[in-house]
């Protein structure tokens, strides 16, 4: 069975950092692995410099310099059949400095065990640094700019998330089974078990047919199937509208509803610890030091009159018990609940104007001043604790927007979005920032989230991804990607028992209570 995804996932190929078309070559280039002269493809760019490309690879030569000088001394012939020295590692990092932190942490290990191993360096890039673009987390946008720098010297582009660890010496004999030559696309399996909203309900007859890669375990593209990507987001009048699970996406462009190579599962790429991995992965909940206090974080939750007594309750029994500051923001007061009416009306598609309303509470007299808000919708499902836990991760004094990230037409001149059903976690700063910038919805009923998105864009703040949160149920999400002891949000109370998924997927019975 096919299902056509013709007009959802296609790509367009206009950067949005950049003022027309990319019209270089993305053939491999002819010029030794040193030469920092700028590609004439990188040239033609008229917003991505050629001196930050040399920057870019002064960096990595410095630090090859740097961890592999020792093994530099060694026997040529020992070097020569080297499959690190044709791999470029590309971390998706962000520019939040938590997560640039954590990124360059990443390198510096995988650079120090190269050297160690003593059979060459990889290139390792780091995705937040490759231009000012925030949308090259969406990978496809830079596959031109990849290939046009590295085409001529890699045999392997391997992509991994930050807390993806990499064992060398097991990674070079799995890449050595697949012929470089020919296209290649490996990963860790995963599947729908259902047809899922996430993914456009795609391969609904048959949803465990399609398989795609988890993230977390890394992924990889051999350079023929890379090249030959590059080519077509170049050549091909491709066009998106929105971004939401990247690696389904992804997986999608590259089987081209069959004319393209499905992904190779590859069981040493692993998401947990055990023998014979080139990747693993512990989990997205890091440890940071002691959560973040409770008296610290204020809690808007979005409500209207007909969900007071539906959706309302189940905030009640489950999760405002861990809230010290939390406030329901309605179109009706109600005492019972209770609820305070901001003046705007209820609308039944966006929040926006609810939302700014809040936003300017949140920085009044109205309310104790606290680090961190948190807008919620009446059904959204949340665990505080886990939160208060992440957000140590992350400084306050920063304008921080984060939660689930989703992109919009991020291939022409578009731009990311926390989105909202999964809760929108803004700390005081950006709040002050955006509100401050005179940036405003274009009605009460717009998105909310998409335009606080589109707003946070043009000031610069970056849209900080965490995939703890979720802007759907479980169930729409493969299983083995998703676990209850590291979520840290769902929404939607459709056909489920919400105290059931509340009690099954986000409490913590044996956290304590901590201020």
């Amino acid at each position: 069975m096919t299902v056509s995804t013709r007009g959802r996932y296609n790509f367009a190929v206009t950067n949005p950092r950049f003022t027309g078309k990319w019209t270089g070559s993305s053939k491999r280039l002819k010029q030794p692995r040193n030469d920092v002269s700028c590609p004439r493809s990188v040239k033609q760019q008229p917003r991505l410099s050629c001196l930050s490309i040399m920057w870019l690879m002064a960096v990595n030569w410095s630090l090859c310099f740097f961890f592999g000088s020792a093994s530099n001394h060694e026997d040529p012939a020992a070097q020569g059949s080297a499959v690190l020295e044709e791999l470029v590692i590309v971390i998706q990092s962000q520019k939040n400095s938590y997560h640039a932190q954590r990124g360059y942490q990443r390198k510096e290990k995988i650079l120090q065990d190269a050297a160690n191993l003593g059979e060459g360096l990889p290139v390792v890039l780091l995705l937040h640094e490759l231009s000012d673009y925030e949308g090259n987390w969406s990978i496809l946008p830079v596959l031109p700019l990849l290939s046009a720098i590295y085409g001529e010297s890699a045999s392997w582009f391997l992509f991994i998330e930050e807390e993806t660890m990499v064992v060398l010496h097991v990674l070079q004999k799995v890449l050595k089974r697949y012929p470089v030559q020919e296209e290649w696309f490996l990963g860790q399996r995963l599947h729908d078990n259902k047809p899922s909203i996430v993914h456009h309900y795609a391969f609904s007859e048959d949803p465990t047919s399609f398989g795609y890669p988890d993230p977390a375990a890394g992924w990889a593209l051999s350079a023929a199937l890379h090249q030959r990507l590059a080519e077509r987001i170049q050549s091909e009048n491709l066009k998106s509208d929105f971004t939401i699970d990247l690696t389904h996406e992804i997986a999608l462009f590259i089987w081209e509803e069959g004319r393209g190579p499905e992904l190779t599962t590859v069981p040493e790429f692993c998401t947990e610890t055990k023998d014979n991995c080139a990747t693993k992965f512990t989990n997205y909940l890091p440890h940071c030091g002691n959560p973040v206090s409770k008296n610290n974080i204020f809690v808007a939750v979005k409500t209207c009159e007909k969900y007071h007594s539906v959706r309302v309750p189940v905030v009640k029994s489950t999760w405002e018990k861990h809230a010290v500051y939390l406030e329901y923001y309605s179109d009706v007061t109600d005492a019972s609940i209770p609820t305070i009416n901001l003046g705007v009306p209820n609308t039944e598609r966006g929040h926006c104007g609810k939302t700014f309303a809040i936003m300017r509470r949140f920085l009044s007299e109205a309310v104790p001043k606290v680090d961190w808000l948190v807008i919620v919708d009446d059904d959204t499902l949340i665990s505080l604790p886990r939160l208060r836990r992440l957000l140590r991760c992350y400084n306050p004094k920063e304008a921080v927007s984060l939660g689930e990230r989703y992109g919009y037409g991020l291939m022409q001149n578009g731009y990311s979005y926390t989105t909202g059903g999964g809760g929108m976690v803004l700390s005081r700063t950006a709040v002050s920032i955006l509100l401050s910038s005179g940036c405003s919805c274009y009605s009460d009923d717009a998105p909310d989230d998409m335009v606080l998105g589109r707003c946070f864009t043009a000031i610069g703040v970056p849209i900080t991804h965490s995939p703890l949160f979720h802007q759907a149920q479980p169930d729409d999400y493969s299983g083995t990607r998703i676990t209850p002891q590291h979520s840290v949000s769902f929404h939607k109370h459709w056909s489920v028992d919400p105290v059931a998924v509340y009690t099954n997927w986000l409490q913590d019975s044996h956290l304590k209570d901590e201020l």
